[in-house]
């Protein structure tokens, strides 16, 4: 029903991705190369013609999208009254740092993570306290023993927590979501869920709340939550935050106020509220082709590159690929893989000091341009044999 091989030029349009030379191709940041769910573009098209894009506030109908959405997907209910605007997950991350840290305390991320997360910690003067994730036998697993000494130390105060988790594609069992909430319970560190890429799933697998596991997941967690990675609409600017317990939603609330990054803009509410109402089955249709993808990739590298191999996941449009065979060198073997053909992905080394021996590619593009660029890491692969 939805043409994902559809080749659309984004060169000249401001893209942040597509800010290359010609004849690169930019497999790296988490945005993808496919137009939105038409209920999104419908929404948008409709607000444009009206004409006037004066202060927005946020209607009832955002809330209701957000409380179904999750309720109906995910099996997980939760109050409106507990959900707020924001204009993006990464501000609210940064402002939640702000308003529950004083300087020089520690953050806790469990490495390799999204390197945005870093940002939000050193910027706001906390100390980023890694808890390498075991890698074993081409998966991630988490090392509670050492989860459990650094939640300890009392200059912890905060986690952040990347559920499913970016850039390995790991959805996070109930077991161990349980696990890492009880250990913050016990030492009084509270979770910043991000859950960004929660629907982005293999067809058949969901990813499960944090908040949804106990009374203490609950308790202990704010969640950031947004349409923007799964219907490609992260220029729209349009997240939101939830927090069960009552004293904690506040201290966001205010948080969220106080950096003015809790105000819509004209097309942010509008927007979601299409895509969480009206977008499932282009959701469905769209995971199909993401994994796929993904499916296709692994053959490519089992048969034509078989020096190096992805990490399994089952979230996210993001491929964690071992080619520490070849290189321990992240980004150096980036810097010449882009000289040498044009490809553009992300260095492990970014995400983290395990992260070292890995690249980031992301595959959410037409097949044609994937496999375009699986041939250029191939000609690069060559070359350090």
């Amino acid at each position: 029903m939805f043409d994902f091989d559809e080749i659309i030029d984004r060169r000249g349009t401001g893209s942040l991705k597509w800010n290359v030379a010609e004849g690169e191709l930019p497999m790296w940041v988490a945005d993808m190369d496919f137009r939105t769910a038409p209920c999104v573009t419908d929404a948008i098209r409709k607000r444009l013609d009206h004409g006037i894009f004066g202060y927005s506030e946020t209607p009832d109908e955002w809330y209701d999208a957000y409380v179904n959405w999750w309720k109906t997907r995910h099996g997980y209910e939760f109050d409106r009254n507990q959900l707020t605007f924001c204009t993006g997950v990464v501000p609210a991350i940064s402002s939640i740092v702000r308003k529950l840290t004083t300087p020089n305390e520690n953050v806790l991320i469990q490495t390799p993570v999204y390197n945005i997360f870093f940002n939000s910690i050193v910027n706001n003067g906390c100390r980023a306290v890694e808890s390498p994730l075991v890698y074993m036998n081409g998966e991630y697993h988490i090392d509670f023993d050492d989860l459990e000494k650094k939640m300890a130390d009392p200059q912890t105060t905060l986690m952040i927590l990347c559920n499913p988790h970016n850039p390995v594609g790991k959805i996070w069992s109930r077991e161990d979501l349980k696990k890492i909430g009880e250990a913050a319970y016990r030492n009084g560190v509270i979770v910043i869920a991000d859950e960004i890429h929660c629907d982005i799933t293999r067809p058949g697998m969901s990813y499960i709340p944090f908040a949804s596991v106990s009374d203490i997941c609950e308790a202990v967690s704010i969640t950031c939550i947004a349409p923007t990675k799964t219907f490609n609409i992260a220029g729209i600017q349009t997240a939101a935050v939830f927090a069960k317990d009552r004293k904690l939603f506040h201290k966001v609330w205010r948080a969220l106020n106080t950096d003015e990054v809790a105000e819509p803009n004209a097309f942010a509410c509008d927007a979601t509220i299409a895509a969480f109402s009206h977008g499932g089955v282009w959701l469905d249709e769209l995971r199909k082709y993401l994994f796929d993808n993904r499916d296709a990739a692994d053959e490519y590298l089992r048969n034509y590159i078989p020096s190096v191999h992805s990490v399994r996941g089952d979230a996210t449009y993001l491929m964690w690929i071992d080619i520490s065979y070849l290189s321990g060198d992240s980004v150096a073997f980036c810097r010449s893989l882009r000289e040498n053909t044009g490809l553009y992905v992300s260095n492990g080394r970014a995400y983290g000091n395990t992260g070292n021996g890995f690249i980031r590619v992301n595959i959410a593009c037409p097949k044609k341009l994937m496999l375009d660029g699986f041939d250029r890491l191939k000609r690069e692969c060559e070359k350090h044999l």
